[in-house]
């Protein structure tokens, strides 16, 4: 996996892209940042990693991802605040998908918040 490109669109292989994060060596420095990283958390399956992302008081209980989807690109559509210097914002993104071999998309707009110092995802609007 180390030099497959990363599932989040940006260039650079996962590894050195959402892959640092998911290993904890960084944190995402914005909210598109952490929506992301958390689309690439759902293809390569690191659930630890999105219940770590999520507001405490947003967060599921139980699975949080049906393993017989696939997702297959991310689409980044628009976004409010989340910068270095907001403790809000919003992504607006199109994520497609293979269930059961059969394509799909889920379009959602999500709001994202300063919980510690970090950004979380608080849910979709």
């Amino acid at each position: 996996m180390a030099s497959r490109a990363c599932p989040c669109g940006l260039p650079g292989t996962y590894q050195d892209c959402c892959g640092r994060l998911h290993r904890g060596e960084a944190a995402a420095a914005t909210a598109e940042q952490l929506m992301r990283s958390r689309f690439s958390a759902f293809e390569v399956g690191d659930e630890a990693y999105l219940l770590r992302t999520w507001l405490p008081s947003a967060r599921p209980v139980g699975a949080v991802r049906d393993r017989r989807v696939k997702w297959t690109r991310l689409e980044v559509l628009d976004g409010s605040g989340g910068s270095v210097v907001h403790t809000e914002g919003t992504v607006r993104f199109r994520a497609h998908y293979l269930d059961r071999g059969r394509p799909g998309e889920m379009e959602e707009n999500s709001r994202f918040v300063r919980y510690e110092g970090r950004w979380v995802y608080a849910g979709a609007l």
